[in-house]
């Protein structure tokens, strides 16, 4: 799916402040470290080298936090995208150890990021993972109790029938789990108070500067956009869901999919999230939603796998709210939006080095919001000569997709089809 900038119909975009574009890239620019992608890894990336005092240049495509930096659910969810004890089976408890130290680090360093240069995003606290059929209860129950056995992690509570029904505003559920590690924000205003502070410290932004072509030239490249040339010593790949054909390798192991979102008119039942916490169900294709300040229910769910979006997004969402909500049948839906996003076969981030001083970060399955601006920072440290992050990175299983170029889309559709069906029985 092509960015042409951000959606007209989204609710982030009418109530976010967006400053005017940037200038395109024109003509050539040296410099040391070039970034592509004006989402929150390539932001993140370009305010750590710039903290660190090293030269950058970031590219954008369409326009800063118009991918799914700015069209997300908002949702800050505590961890990695594989759970500790599957980490734990793979790679030993000290690497897992390791794992979930760093997810700490992230969410740590995001809010410090938003205290430092004063972010305004709405920033809430606590997040209910609901369960869709009882069974999701053990893996929910383990996980709490390992996190606060292992790692001391005791932010978690699990929720009766009753208690999440309370919660939620909804009886559709069998209980959950409430961290208030979690959490959700207005992700588009992150994405754009990330991109100030990055200029604010003298990172250099262009945007419509869609990259064509990546080319080792002497030590190091020539990054090519339709209007000028970027000639660097390093290259990061940020672009998530829109870095296609700029490497074969991220190409074959990060797929970009489209997850679409709605928001109502504002809600006159005080029953629906009371305590404000954003929630995420069970569902392999998942539903997740919260309260906007203004009081609406931004809701999410639903998504395709082409390179189109559903002609009308607000009837595609609202028919899986009303499964869960069917006291909203007359409440009138405002917004409605599509979001590209990436994911992986094992929904682990793809986090490589691909050659020599060119590192790429994307996939995040869903994880983004805590995750990448955090790995953007950990390319930063690596371009400084500290990698040892990137490598534990690096040994998360990510396998390409199955069938190739031609056929890893049906393929996906097929597979993720079959999931979508187990969620309805």
């Amino acid at each position: 799916m092509k960015n042409t900038g951000h959606p007209e119909g989204s609710w982030y975009t009418q109530t976010a402040d967006i400053p005017p574009a940037a200038p395109a890239l024109s003509g050539d620019i040296r410099t040391h470290v070039c970034i592509i992608g004006g989402g929150y890894t390539g932001l993140g990336a370009a305010i750590e080298l710039r903290q660190r005092g090293i030269e950058c240049v970031l590219l954008e495509g369409a326009r800063i936090g118009s991918g799914a930096s700015g069209r997300n659910g908002g949702q800050m969810h505590v961890g990695q995208r594989l759970d500790p004890q599957h980490l734990e089976s793979l790679f030993g408890a000290d690497d897992a150890r390791a794992f979930w130290d760093m997810s700490q680090a992230a969410m740590v360093s995001l809010h410090g990021l938003i205290d430092e240069f004063s972010i305004d995003c709405d920033l809430k606290q606590g997040l209910i993972h609901a369960w869709h059929r009882p069974k999701f209860a053990t893996d929910d129950i383990a996980y709490a109790e390992f996190v606060r056995t292992n790692y001391g992690y005791d932010k978690t509570r699990i929720l009766t029938k009753s208690e999440v029904a309370t919660e939620l505003g909804t009886d559709v559920y069998h209980g959950g789990i409430l961290d208030m590690g979690g959490g959700h924000l207005h992700p588009l205003k992150l994405a754009l108070g990330m991109a100030e502070a990055a200029r604010s410290l003298g990172a250099q932004i262009y945007e419509h500067s869609r990259v064509t072509a990546i080319t080792p030239k002497g030590e190091g490249y020539e990054v090519m956009t339709e209007t000028g040339r970027v000639l660097c010593d390093h290259v990061l790949l940020c672009g998530n869901g829109y870095m296609h054909g700029l490497s074969d390798e991220a190409d074959a192991k990060v797929l970009p999919i489209n997850n679409f979102i709605l928001t109502t008119e504002p809600l006159t039942d005080a029953a629906i999230l009371p305590n404000d916490y954003a929630a995420a169900d069970s569902r392999f294709v998942v539903n997740y939603w919260r309260k906007t300040p203004d009081n609406r229910l931004l809701f999410g769910g639903g998504e395709n796998y082409m390179p189109w979006f559903p002609k009308d997004i607000r009837a595609f969402v609202r028919k899986n709210m009303l499964k869960i909500y069917p006291q909203l049948s007359d409440v009138t839906i405002s917004h409605g939006w599509g979001g590209t996003l990436a994911i992986t076969l094992t929904r682990a981030p793809f986090v490589r080095q691909l050659s020599r001083n060119f590192l790429c970060a994307a996939g995040y399955s869903g994880q983004g919001v805590v995750l990448a601006p955090y790995f953007g920072k950990l390319l930063a440290h690596a371009v400084s000569g500290d990698g040892r992050d990137i490598d534990l990175l690096s040994r998360l299983p990510v396998p390409p997709f199955p069938g190739g170029r031609r056929l890893r889309t049906p393929a996906l559709i097929a597979g993720l089809s079959w999931y979508s069906l187990m969620d309805k029985l």
